[in-house]
């Protein structure tokens, strides 16, 4: 996912001179090199210096450029939080921060590299745009619409590397603020955004073998959140399963059962996610999701339960 992303910015970078990328520390910034080599005088690693990268980056947009502020997502972010809300949100600047690794992605390196809690953090702030693709493909439409997007401040949340493709087929196009059916099916529906929708294909997989047709449904825009297109969802399938790689609180899942309150859905609505707390595990990317609930076989038992 995030070579997809370096290579699309790169191609958008030489028909675009306003695009400019400032990393954190990324040295000597792995798939960026080739936008490093390409364009010196567009590209800046700051070093260990989180806040002057988002600083720098405002300071770019004011004057007209279109800078992506680029590094792991826990620093990209959080260690310059204040920055974020007040030089990016507080002015409305089109700054794309791209964090690598959302969610619990780096398992091995322990809760300081989680991004556990950043889609509510970044959803809770005003102006802030927040897009959290599925797979590659996502990846790269959601970078060129950055690329090219005059609303406001966006948070890109991607993975990291090796995820497999899951739209190649969908049945419906990308377009931001809308979320789209990445897999048909009629009886239940799977809904989320990142990565952990290969987990909900798996899993529709798994139901369909039982003979439970199941729809897959991406919803890379988490803000602004496609209220209407949720709700169409609740009234369509009897059953809403919602999956993500986030904190229980702030979650989606928890938007998606109070839209199903106020609409006056019948759909069973079942939300998972990442525990509301630090786990000490360290392994693969699946094994830490595992710790925190988020396997198919927990998921598959709840549903079976419930």
């Amino acid at each position: 996912m995030r070579n997809m992303f370096a290579n699309t910015i790169y191609e958008a970078a030489r028909k675009d001179p306003r695009l400019c990328m400032v990393v954190a520390d990324i040295s000597p910034a792995g798939s960026m090199e080739k936008f490093r080599q390409e364009f010196p005088e567009r590209f800046v690693n700051v070093g260990v210096a989180e806040q002057i990268m988002i600083g720098m980056c405002a300071g770019m947009a004011m004057r007209g450029l279109r800078p992506f502020a680029y590094t792991i997502a826990t620093f990209t972010f959080y260690r310059p939080f204040e920055f974020v809300r007040d030089d990016l949100c507080y002015q409305n600047l089109p700054v794309t921060i791209v964090g690598i690794g959302g969610g619990v992605t780096y398992s091995t390196l322990g809760s300081t590299h989680h991004a556990q809690e950043d889609v509510a953090v970044a959803r809770a702030i005003p102006n802030f745009q927040v897009i959290a693709p599925c797979d590659p493909e996502e990846a790269r439409l959601a970078a060129l619409w950055c690329a090219t997007q005059e609303n406001g401040p966006a948070y890109l949340r991607l993975g990291k590397a090796g995820e497999p493709v899951l739209t190649a087929g969908a049945p419906e196009p990308f377009v931001f603020g809308k979320v789209r059916t990445i897999k048909a099916g009629t009886g239940t529906c799977v809904l989320g955004y990142g990565t952990i929708l290969k987990m909900g294909m798996d899993l529709a997989t798994r139901l369909e073998a039982k003979g439970e047709s199941t729809a897959v449904a991406s919803l890379h825009t988490v803000k602004p959140l496609d209220v209407e297109g949720i709700a169409r969802i609740l009234q369509k399938y009897r059953r809403v399963i919602v999956l993500e790689e986030m904190s229980p609180n702030g979650s989606i899942g928890k938007e998606v059962k109070a839209l199903a309150h106020d609409s006056g859905s019948r759909a069973t609505v079942h939300a998972f996610s990442l525990q509301d707390e630090f786990i000490h595990c360290y392994g693969k990317h699946e094994e830490l999701l595992a710790a925190h609930g988020l396997s198919l076989d927990a998921i598959q038992a709840k549903l079976e339960h419930d």
